[in-house]
């Protein structure tokens, strides 16, 4: 069973940093790419970030790039998003997002989310 669990929120003062583990288990985790999003209190959820756990090749929203880095440890499973800077506005809940193919069926899996809240 595919399985994602994110830990590590919490709260922040704005200008302060918050690290995002997201452990991943129950499927090759170095053939597929894991990606951030986020959900803020009456937003939709937007992508934040993803990594491509067998090229570490990086993608980025527009605004947290250059505040926000991905990083991925396959000899663990688990991937990171590295929030610094951290603004009011970045206070959401934050989820961790893969899809597997497991013959031929293409299925995605949530993380349980964390809450993530800057403010001073």
């Amino acid at each position: 069973e595919v399985q994602l669990v994110e830990s590590g929120g919490g709260l922040v003062q704005p200008g302060g940093s918050l690290r995002l583990p997201c452990a991943a288990s129950g499927y090759t985790f170095d053939d597929y790419a894991i990606g951030w999003f986020r959900q803020a209190p009456g937003k939709e959820r937007e992508g934040v970030a993803y990594i491509s756990s067998s090229t570490s090749r990086t993608g980025y929203e527009d605004s947290v790039r250059r505040r926000f880095t991905v990083s991925s440890d396959n000899a663990k499973n688990t991937v990171y998003l590295q929030m610094n800077s951290l603004k009011p506005e970045d206070t959401a809940v934050y989820y961790c997002y893969v899809k597997v193919d497991t013959w031929g069926v293409i299925d995605g899996y949530w993380g349980q989310g964390i809450p993530v809240t800057v403010s001073s």
